[in-house]
């Protein structure tokens, strides 16, 4: 028949297709390859030296071009995707990256580490936010992943805090879309839920749907949407509210999907690592400011911003922790350091205030 000539017809193609991509993905595997053995020959006369494989800028500016000159027909986002895993697998050529992340394993904070490098990373779940810091900083982990924001709660204070006090650098952002589901275990039959166990953030951020549909089934809070899965899985009669990657991770039944109040609900992480990164052309910056306690002290802060046309994406306070009822401000903005007018900026600031730390510049999030 003239339609099965027609299927056979297209199926040959996509195979001469498949054929030509494998062999361009292999190319592009030894070009990685070739990368590696130039980095690594450039830093052998100098002992104290280590090569830099993972260029946040790089990688953004090639996911960007990628979004940009998409034909089609599959969305923009998508192909991004897909060029993240090949970037992802080649760099693990180079050197398999470990990442610290909020864990423990299948949270969304994993789910964002995994988006931002790819599955051929090495993920290291950690108890805390600290923790994640710590294992960057003490060089057992290239990198770290930490939740600063969510669209619906509001900031992270614990992370903000943990800036304070930290040497690390903000490398890049993740924004991660929160999907809620409820999962049983395979054990937990229909109308068997005695009890839904979640991270508090989950519970609050699904109140209205609980309420309307399991308002005499009892909430417990636990420390992480990982946990909940697992609880989940070990115990009869037990839901979860997580997300899809907890089910992977603890092979559990989806039992109702997308019961989140809001359905933009998004949560931002931070990106941790120990240098500063060059600009990619469409960058974030982040600063710590202490100011002296007088009146219009915050006004002052923010009018260099004002005045040079300069775009805030965040503006938060925290307790100093040095003394009582005073605060330092965390402020985002759009620009990079290297800028000559961010400079300018920056200059003015030291002037206005005791304290001004640089926690970075970095990549918007190319998706």
């Amino acid at each position: 028949m003239a339609t099965d000539e027609q299927l056979e017809a297209i199926r040959a193609r996509i195979d001469d297709i498949d054929g030509q991509l494998l062999s361009l993905i292999s190319d592009r595997a030894r070009c990685a390859q070739e990368v590696a053995e130039i980095k690594l020959a450039a830093v052998q006369s100098d002992t104290q030296a280590s090569p830099l494989f993972y260029r946040p800028e790089r990688e953004a500016q090639v996911l960007r071009a990628i979004h940009e000159k998409n034909p089609g027909p599959l969305p923009g986002d998508y192909m991004v995707r897909i060029f993240r895993e090949i970037m992802s697998s080649c760099l693990a050529l180079e050197k398999p990256l470990t990442v610290a992340f909020l864990g423990p394993v299948g949270t969304y904070t994993q789910a964002a580490a995994r988006k931002h490098f790819g599955q051929s990373a090495l993920p290291q779940a950690q108890s805390s936010i600290q923790g994640v810091f710590r294992e960057v900083e003490e060089r057992r982990c290239d990198f770290g992943v930490v939740p600063v924001e969510n669209s619906t709660e509001g900031m992270i204070g614990q992370t903000l805090d943990c800036f304070l006090e930290s040497p690390l650098h903000i490398v890049g952002e993740v924004e991660l879309p929160v999907v809620h589901h409820l999962f049983v275990g395979l054990t937990t039959g229909d109308g068997e839920i005695m009890k839904i166990c979640g991270h508090p953030q989950a519970l609050a951020q699904c109140r209205t749907w609980l309420e309307t549909h399991l308002p005499q089934v009892p909430l417990e809070q636990v420390a992480s949407n990982g946990e909940a899965a697992r609880r989940a899985q070990s115990e009869s009669g037990v839901a979860a509210i997580a997300g899809d990657i907890a089910a992977e991770m603890y092979t559990l039944e989806k039992r109702e999907v997308s019961i989140q109040d809001y359905a933009s609900n998004t949560t931002r992480f931070l990106v941790l690592g120990r240098d500063f990164v060059p600009a990619s052309g469409q960058d974030k910056t982040s600063v710590i400011i202490a100011s002296r306690n007088r009146p219009g002290a915050l006004l002052n802060l923010l009018r260099p911003f004002e005045n040079a046309g300069i775009s805030l994406t965040r503006i938060d306070s925290r307790p100093s922790k040095t003394e009582k009822w005073t605060y330092v401000f965390y402020i985002e903005f759009e620009g990079h350091l290297e800028d000559q007018i961010v400079d300018k900026i920056m200059n003015e600031l030291e002037e206005q205030s005791i304290m001004l730390k640089r926690l970075g510049s970095y990549p918007c999030a190319p998706i």
